[in-house]
C-alpha cells in the first residue's frame, strides 16, 4: 500500500472509531418502506403491514437512543445539512447524447485525476480520489471504430500517483501500462475502439483496488454501427464500496482502512460516490409513457451487484454491456460483476417513486439506494390499491 506524505498524515490526526451506526441504519430502512406504495401516488404512502414492521424498527431505535431519519421528506435538497461542503457525486443525466454521424472520427477524451475531500454521509467527509472531481468519472461515448485520443493530467495537488485502464482499449494495461503520472504530470495515448459495448474504466496503479474504492472509476460506451434504439431519457448510475476504518455513522473526516479493503470488509456501498447521491441529490425523474435506459455498471472493486429497481421490470437488458448480442427481455434483477456492466430499459407505465437497490438488501443500511421518480396520470387498470 503506497504511504501517504506527512501532509495525509497529519489530516488523519484525532479521528476514533465510534460505533453511531445504528441511526443510519434506520434511516436506510425508512428509505425502503417508503417505496412500498410509490404507485398509489404518494411519497411516503405504505401499506400497514409495512408500516408496522417500520414502526417496530422505530421503536427498537428509540430504545437505543436513536432517531428515526426520513429521507423522503429530503428529495429535492442537495446536501442538505451541508450546503457549504465539497460534493463529488455524479449526476446521472450526465449522458452526452447519442452519436448522430454514420462515419468513424477521431475523439478526444480529457481526464484529470484530482484528489478532494468531500460529503460522504450526514455529518462524514472523506478524502474521494476522482476522474474530473466526480464518482463515478465523466461518461464517455465513443462510436465502433473510431480512434480516441486519450489525455490524462494529474492534480498538482495529489498526493499519489494515477493513471487509467479503459477496458475497451485492445493493449497492455488497457492504457495503464504506458505511464503513471505523478503530482502535476500528465501522460497521453490512443486506441481504436474495435468492439462496441458498455465498458468500465478504472485506475490502475497498485494497489489498483485501493484506487478504485477511494473513487477512480467511471463507464465509457462504445456504440454499434447504427447506434442503440432511440429511448426519452438515458441515466449513468454505477455502484462502488468504500472502507473506513471508523463505523458508517462516525463523523467528521473518515480514514481509509486498507485492512478492511483486503478483507473485503466494506463501511459504505454507494451509487454515484456518496450516500443519498441518487436520493436528496440526484433522483432520477421521468414521466408516465416514456422510456428510461439505465447505463448501470459496478466499480467495486470486490462485490457483485444485483441491481433492481422496485416495483419495475426491465422490459429489455443488454447483460455484461454487450450491445451485439440480443437482449434479454422481462428481468426482475441484473447480475453485474465488479468491472462489469449492462443496459436496462423499461418504460414507465404508472406514477410514483421508485427505488433503485442492490438486491442484496443489507446493503441498503450502508447507504445503496437511489430514487427514479416517475411523474404522471394514475393507470387503475395496471396499479390500484382495493382499499377505499
Amino acid at each position: 500500500m503506497p504511504t501517504p506524505n506527512n501532509k495525509a498524515n497529519a489530516s488523519r490526526k484525532g479521528h476514533t472509531a465510534s460505533g453511531a451506526d445504528g441511526a443510519l441504519r434506520v434511516d436506510r430502512r425508512s428509505l425502503l418502506v417508503g417505496s412500498a406504495g410509490l404507485a398509489a401516488g404518494s411519497i411516503l404512502a405504505y401499506s400497514p403491514v409495512v408500516a408496522q414492521t417500520a414502526q417496530a424498527g422505530q421503536a427498537q431505535a428509540a430504545g437505543h437512543g436513536l432517531t428515526p431519519g426520513m429521507l423522503g421528506n429530503r428529495l429535492y435538497t442537495s446536501n442538505p445539512t451541508h450546503p457549504t461542503m465539497a460534493d463529488i457525486s455524479e449526476n446521472p443525466a450526465n449522458v452526452p447524447p447519442p452519436i448522430t454521424r454514420t462515419e468513424p472520427a477521431t475523439v478526444r477524451l480529457e481526464y484529470e485525476t484530482i484528489e478532494l475531500e468531500a460529503h460522504l454521509d450526514g455529518d462524514t467527509s472523506y478524502r474521494f480520489w476522482t476522474f474530473n472531481g466526480k464518482v463515478p468519472g465523466p461518461f464517455a461515448r465513443v462510436r465502433v471504430g473510431d480512434t480516441v485520443e486519450v489525455y490524462l493530467k494529474n492534480n498538482e495537488d495529489s498526493w499519489f500517483a494515477h493513471n487509467i485502464d479503459l477496458h475497451a482499449v485492445t493493449g497492455p494495461g488497457g492504457g495503464a501500462a504506458l505511464g503513471s503520472p505523478g503530482p502535476g504530470e500528465s501522460y497521453s495515448f490512443k486506441f481504436k475502439a474495435l468492439n462496441a459495448g458498455l465498458y468500465v474504466y478504472h485506475c490502475a496503479v497498485s494497489p489498483v483496488a485501493q484506487h478504485i474504492s477511494n473513487g477512480m472509476y467511471g463507464l465509457i460506451l462504445v456504440e454499434p454501427e447504427g447506434g442503440l434504439p432511440p429511448v426519452d431519457r438515458e441515466y449513468y448510475v454505477m455502484q462502488g464500496e468504500l472502507y473506513t476504518e471508523e463505523r458508517i455513522g462516525t463523523p467528521g473526516l473518515l480514514t481509509e482502512s486498507y485492512d478492511k479493503l483486503v478483507d473485503e470488509r466494506p463501511e459504505f456501498f454507494i451509487f454515484n460516490g456518496h450516500t443519498g447521491a441518487l436520493t436528496d441529490h440526484y433522483p432520477l425523474k421521468a414521466k408516465v409513457g416514456e422510456t428510461v435506459r439505465i447505463f448501470f455498471g459496478v466499480g467495486g472493486p470486490n462485490f457483485t451487484s444485483s441491481f433492481h429497481v422496485i416495483g419495475e421490470i426491465f422490459d429489455r437488458v443488454y447483460v455484461h454491456g454487450s450491445l451485439e448480442t440480443p437482449p434479454l427481455r422481462d428481468i426482475q434483477t441484473v447480475t453485474v460483476p465488479a468491472g462489469g456492466s449492462a443496459v436496462a430499459e423499461f418504460k414507465c407505465d404508472v406514477p410514483g417513486r421508485f427505488v433503485l437497490v442492490d438486491h442484496a438488501l443489507s446493503r441498503a443500511e450502508k447507504g445503496l439506494a437511489g430514487y427514479l421518480i416517475v411523474e404522471g396520470d394514475e393507470n387503475p387498470d395496471l396499479f390500484t390499491s382495493l382499499d377505499t
